[in-house]
Formats: C-alpha cells, structure tokens, sequence
C-alpha cells in the first residue's frame, strides 16, 4: 500500500474501577460492553476487563465516533494462537470500518497494577471519511 492513511486511537483505564463495582451492577455493566467470548476470555479478570474496555473505547477513537453510534458489543477484542489480541468488528463497528474504507488494524493492550492502556492504529488507502 503506497502513502496509507493512518487513523489512531489510545485509552487508559484505571483498573480499580473495575474492582469497586456494587456486584449487581458489575454484572450488568460485563453483559453490556463484553460479548459472551469476551468474558470467558476474561474470566472476571479486573485487569483483562479494564484492557478490553480501554482496547474498545480505543478502537471507537480510531474509528471517529466514539462509542455511542458504536455499541459496545460492535468491537470484539479476542486473542489469537499467539495470545496477541485481535480486533473482530460486528455490526455498526463493521458498517465503519468499511464505509471509511480501514483495511489493516494493529492494536497492543497493556497493564500495570494500575492501569490497563490500549494503542490502536489503522490504515486505509484513501482518506477516511468521518463516521455519522
């Protein structure tokens, strides 16, 4: 691809926020943003739920609308043979990614006690458009 266009987006979380939620409303917040192969790979993991949720709001920025046109289920992070996450985008997210015309992502999740940060950068091969 000669000359891409690059698109990014970045978020950091404070994983604590994750720690703190009233049981109830933990529970209904995981069913809302993590898709059921989601919360599996997490496995009520403070620190891989704060990573994902940092990746996801990452993934919005980089697609230009943030979350809100985007459900939080529409941005799938997984992980592949290699254990390196991986980006699945369904619905809405799908509808952007094609529409701005974002054919090659890379995204890197980290963590300290703290904090979980998500990095992510995609190209296109034409100016994207903004989202609607």
């Amino acid at each position: 691809m000669n000359n891409p266009y690059l698109t990014n987006g970045v978020d950091m979380v404070k994983i604590d926020r994750f720690e703190h939620l009233d049981p109830a409303i933990r529970a209904r917040f995981i069913n809302r943003v993590y898709t059921p192969n989601e919360i599996q790979l997490c496995a009520n993991r403070n620190e891989s739920l704060a990573g994902r949720f940092a990746a996801k709001e990452a993934v919005s920025k980089a697609l230009g609308c943030g979350i809100g046109p985007i459900r939080w289920q529409d941005i799938e992070i997984v992980a592949t043979e290699e254990d390196q996450p991986m980006i699945i985008f369904h619905g809405a997210a799908k509808e952007a990614v094609e529409k701005r015309g974002l054919t090659s992502w890379s995204i890197s999740i980290t963590h300290t006690q703290d904090y979980a940060m998500a990095f992510v950068v995609a190209m296109s091969p034409f100016p994207p458009e903004a989202c609607d």
